[in-house]
């Protein structure tokens, strides 16, 4: 039963005195013990929005460049999160390493970055990605399965190995008003910290759990 699944959080603790003062190289170096102790997808992300009608949204992303201004991911400009966020700016990030008993929830608001960011790192994707970006009508209604394979088939001709960047697809920058780390910790007295951004620096402050 649901009730009876249990787990003791106790591989590690989370303190004022030894986070580093900036969230954002904070978050880097929990990153980066996710990708060394092999977190399934260490980068894999949930990003929530909000639609006119005030209802939530969210879904897993990939987290593919961290910037001193925030963090960066990339999707198709047409499809549903690209027109919520069209309406209302502000989303939410949540990043969980269940081998670390680790989660940061980021709060920010969003923008598009440049053209010519996004059309770099759109060229460094493999040939069948950059494909698979034309070919997916992202978010929309499709008769089928076999219309994507048709999609597919069809700019993998058109193109062939040189496949330039959609005009509809680019990357979004997130750039974070509150940054809160959570280390789990026995007893359900979880260590949680919260990174606000005030008067141009970040405060540090210890929530309960």
């Amino acid at each position: 039963m649901l009730h009876d699944i249990r787990k003791q959080y106790m591989f590690s603790t989370l303190d004022e005195n030894t986070v580093l003062p900036d969230p954002i190289e904070q978050f880097e170096l929990w990153l980066n013990e996710a990708i060394e102790c092999k977190e399934l997808e260490p980068n894999a992300m949930v990003v929530s929005t909000v639609d006119e009608n005030l209802q939530p949204h969210s879904r897993i992303v990939l987290l593919k460049e961290i910037l001193s201004e925030g963090l960066v991911f990339y999707t198709n400009y047409e499809g549903q999160k690209a027109r919520q966020i069209a309406v209302n700016n502000k989303v939410c990030l949540l990043f969980f390493w269940p081998r670390l008993e680790r989660q940061v929830r980021i709060e920010g608001n969003v923008e598009k970055i440049s053209e010519a960011i996004s059309t770099a790192y759109f060229l460094t994707r493999p040939l069948e990605s950059r494909i698979g970006a034309w070919a997916s009508p992202q978010s929309q209604v499709i008769r089928s399965k076999d219309f994507l394979e048709e999609q597919f088939k069809y700019y993998q001709l058109k193109f062939g190995k040189d496949v330039p960047k959609p005009s509809f697809w680019g990357g979004f920058i997130v750039n974070p008003i509150s940054i809160e780390f959570w280390q789990g910790r026995p007893n359900r007295l979880h260590d949680r910290l919260l990174y606000s951004f005030a008067l141009g620096e970040w405060k540090i402050s210890r929530l309960a759990p």
